[in-house]
């Protein structure tokens, strides 16, 4: 099987077990695609768009789209940017703080329930690899 297909089905079912367990939170209108704006985000003080595209490795519209979604259900707010006045900071409101925090402690949750059943060992070392490959562009988009 090539490895692109083994990470696929892999994320896949991580994804999907993290969504089902979101919407037995109460979370159920948080959806996969929101992930770019949840998974980016800086929960203490807000990102720009640019950097939640950038973070995600997608367009600005794209990332737009998502936000303008997720303002709609209550979990951003948009304001003015301190440091440039024609630029907007998205923040999580206070919902939006409680689903990242949901979601932060499933995803935890998760990957210690696969290192109980795959090994911990092996788990560490996916861990590992992954962040080896990913370093050099997790790098660059944190700088």
């Amino acid at each position: 099987t090539p490895m692109i297909r083994l990470l696929g089905i892999s994320f896949d079912t991580f994804a999907e077990e993290l969504y089902r367990r979101m919407a037995a939170e109460g979370l159920g209108d948080i959806r996969p695609g929101h992930g770019c704006v949840f998974g980016g985000i800086d929960p203490d003080n807000g990102s720009r768009l640019t950097e939640l595209a950038e973070r995600a490795c997608m367009t600005k519209q794209s990332v737009g789209e998502v936000t303008s979604d997720l303002e709609k259900r209550g979990y951003l707010e948009r304001i003015a940017d301190p440091d440039d006045g024609r630029a907007k900071i998205i923040r999580l409101t206070q919902t939006g703080r409680e689903a990242y925090a949901i979601g932060r402690r499933l995803i935890d949750d998760l990957e210690r329930e696969w290192a109980e059943r795959y090994g911990e060992e092996r788990i560490a070392a996916l861990r590992d690899a992954l962040e080896a490959v990913t370093a050099d562009r997790l790098g660059a988009l944190s700088a």
